[in-house]
């Protein structure tokens, strides 16, 4: 099938390395010449043959053997080498400034916690990336953004465990020989809980670092987690919060990170927005944030060619997390082009709707 000139909805299923033979297949249309373009990449392959890489790639399979064998076999359906493939996958940790964006947001109203996320990419992508129903054997299936040619997770996500997670870039300055984070971030959706999401998080040795928005239906919890190879920190959303690409948390914000005049404006927008809302927020006014263009500064919503970070919203995403379940939207260009409620099961063969 070729990949979508849109955003459509792909169904993956199988073992590991089929499920990365499908992932490939579904993205190799348009893999080289994203690629061809990419200043990432090129950044990125000069690295090819490093001892580090071969110790990400040996923490990988340490502790989880069959992601690593999900991008082999992405790599086989792209018709790329499996170095090559696992490169890209390491590029958070091999260049400081990776071109992955986004902006999150969280709000805890009475029974009902809502996270919505701004997903920012490469302009290149943005006709040109999916969202993927993957359904792993013996895992819970989720639903998630999909980047072509790289492992889904480290975008925004929701599985059948009720759990939902978005992913903000961290520039991390120094990176150890550790677990690559797009594989960590991946490991989580194979999660049944929040409390095994966390578990995850904190037991795996980070080599470089995310910022991950968590929550699960049947948990009354929202929880941002700034996990990095120097530190891992978890704070509870109370209320409400906001996060940019840059540590927050007290205790991580002085750590070696680069922190771009976008990242640190988006804060400061995100952060002056959530003070000045009056009353409960909801579904409407978050959505309304994340397409938030500044009176001064550079946006939320970000849409310029110049972007000083070479990247743009490529699509937003709202989850409501009740007790029964996920209700998951996607928008793009202010319309919603995809809709599902995810019911919580300990099944791993469940449909969502959509």
């Amino acid at each position: 099938m070729e990949f979508a000139r849109g955003l459509e909805l792909y169904e993956v299923s199988g073992e590991p390395y089929e499920i990365g033979y499908r992932l490939g297949e579904l993205a190799r249309p348009v893999f080289a010449g994203y690629m061809e373009q990419s200043s990432a990449w090129r950044a990125v392959r000069r690295w090819r043959g490093a001892p580090f890489v071969r110790a990400l790639r040996d923490a990988a399979r340490a502790h989880f053997p069959a992601l690593l064998t999900e991008l082999e076999g992405m790599a086989a359906g792209l018709g790329w080498s499996a170095d090559d493939v696992l490169l890209w996958n390491c590029r958070g940790e091999l260049t400081h400034n990776a071109p992955d964006g986004c902006t999150t947001l969280a709000a805890v109203e009475r029974d009902t916690r809502f996270i919505a996320h701004n997903e920012d990419g490469d302009p290149f992508l943005r006709e040109r990336c999916a969202l993927v129903d993957v359904r792993p054997v013996g895992k819970p299936c989720f639903v998630s953004f999909y980047y072509p040619g790289s492992l889904p997770g480290h975008t925004f996500a929701a599985n059948r465990a009720g759990l939902v997670q978005t992913i903000n870039n961290l520039r991390i300055r120094i990176p150890a020989a550790g677990v690559p984070r797009m594989i960590v971030a991946r490991a989580v959706l194979d999660a049944a809980s929040l409390d095994e999401a966390l578990r995850v998080l904190r037991n795996a040795p980070a080599a470089s670092g995310f910022h991950h928005t968590l929550a699960c239906a049947e948990d009354a919890r929202i929880v941002s987690v700034e996990a990095s190879a120097q530190r891992y920190s978890v704070q509870s959303v109370a209320t409400r919060a906001g996060h940019a690409n840059h540590m927050v948390h007290p205790g991580c914000e002085a750590l070696p990170q680069i922190v771009t005049d976008s990242s640190r404006d988006r804060q400061l927008r995100v952060d002056a927005l959530l003070r000045a809302a009056d009353g409960p927020l909801n579904a409407h006014d978050l959505l309304a944030m994340l397409q938030d263009r500044a009176p001064s500064g550079l946006p939320i919503y970000r849409d310029d060619r110049c972007d000083p970070d070479d990247e743009n919203t490529l699509a937003t995403a709202l989850f409501e997390i009740g007790d029964t379940g996920v209700s998951m939207h996607v928008v793009r260009d202010g319309q919603r082009v995809f809709e599902t409620f995810i019911s919580r099961t300990t099944s791993t063969t469940s449909t969502p709707t959509s």
